[in-house]
């Protein structure tokens, strides 16, 4: 493995993605991150800051098929926050965006993925949402989802986005990436 493993994180358009900076912050040291987000992820956090942060720059669409990879190819995924369309497409296969497309291939390659899906409470309830994120988990991803914790519009409160609990995932997965041994609960890296 060259260097630092590459993580993308894969952000969605959630209230939480405003947290984007801090988590890259945190994880500069031990992670070279890219970040890639939905087209409406974008509108949620500071993308030169990011840029900056990153030395990357923020990929939000398809390259064209002649341009060359902007980006080093990804040793991790980690797709948080991860939203109800979000969740429910990427169970499904569906690759309408560069962000969707990367954690499609990324399962097929096997590499390793953690996702925090961040639906309200609403959308948590519906039928598809439980088949999608149980589909996920079939694909050997580690979901992070405290139901207990999501926004709720009935019960305003402040539904605490588990930044704490992704970054103790991804400093485990880093550690079992440069030791060459899966951690627990992952598949070992797969070859391209």
């Amino acid at each position: 493995m060259r260097g630092r493993p590459v993580l993308y994180v894969i952000a969605s358009g959630a209230a939480p993605a405003r947290d984007l900076p801090a988590l890259i912050s945190s994880l500069t040291g031990d992670w070279d991150t890219c970040v890639i987000t939905t087209p409406e992820g974008a509108r949620f956090f500071d993308v030169p800051r990011v840029e900056e942060l990153t030395g990357h720059p923020v990929r939000t669409s398809f390259k064209d098929p002649d341009a060359p990879d902007v980006l080093p190819p990804a040793d991790a995924f980690a797709a948080a926050p991860a939203t109800f369309n979000t969740i429910n497409k990427w169970a499904a296969g569906i690759s309408d965006t560069l962000a969707l497309g990367l954690l499609n291939e990324a399962i097929g390659l096997g590499l390793p993925i953690v996702t925090v899906p961040w639906p309200n409470v609403a959308l948590a309830r519906h039928p598809a949402f439980g088949r999608s994120i149980s589909t996920l988990r079939d694909c050997g991803i580690t979901v992070l989802l405290d139901l207990a914790n999501l926004p709720d519009d009935a019960s305003p409160g402040p539904a605490e986005f588990p930044w704490d609990q992704l970054r103790a995932h991804l400093a485990r997965l880093r550690a079992a990436l440069t030791s060459g041994r899966p951690a627990r609960g992952e598949r070992p890296p797969g070859r391209r």
